[in-house]
């Protein structure tokens, strides 16, 4: 099932083919991986993925069958770890351009390289910056700022209470 596995060492590659794979199939085209992390001294292994149409906890399901499958197949972590698999959440840094397109219109609260920061709605996405209407205190400036992505350090969605 998995003819890309040959040693016992986390091999973050092999975790990304071994999603690709599982985002071939109908209902999880529209999935994309976010990150990895890989804690060696727990042996734990935490995957987070995104979804056009939103992140269900069938998907994440899915997906951690499809990986534990992997995993207890090729012994890649040995016989005993974790694994998480979860959505990005909204506590975690915009780390694909893919996710600032499905924050279009909301806030965010953005660290550029500099140190210096800004909050702002964001209004749109282009192939290499963002548009974000700038927000000074509670009130909009009316002022759209446009920040290339290699100047952004974080951007985190601000969640409205």
């Amino acid at each position: 099932m998995f003819p890309f596995f040959n040693d016992f060492n986390m091999d973050e590659s092999k975790i990304r083919k071994v999603v690709e794979l599982k985002q071939e199939e109908d209902g999880y085209t529209d999935c994309y991986l976010v990150e990895i992390e890989y804690n060696q001294a727990r042996n734990h292994l935490t995957l987070y993925i995104g979804s056009d149409s939103g992140m269900t906890l069938k998907k994440c399901q899915a997906f951690s069958r499809h990986v534990e499958a992997f995993l207890d197949e090729s012994l890649m972590l040995g016989e005993k770890y974790e694994l998480d698999v979860s959505s990005p959440g909204v506590g975690r840094p915009l780390k694909l351009k893919r996710q600032y397109h499905n924050n279009i219109g909301r806030d965010l609260k953005i660290t550029l390289e500099d140190g210096s920061g800004l909050k702002g709605k964001l209004v749109t996405v282009e192939e290499d910056h963002i548009l974000v209407l700038q927000q000074k205190g509670k009130k909009k400036t009316g002022e759209e700022i446009q920040i290339p992505f290699d100047k952004i350090a974080t951007a985190l969605v601000q969640i409205k209470f």
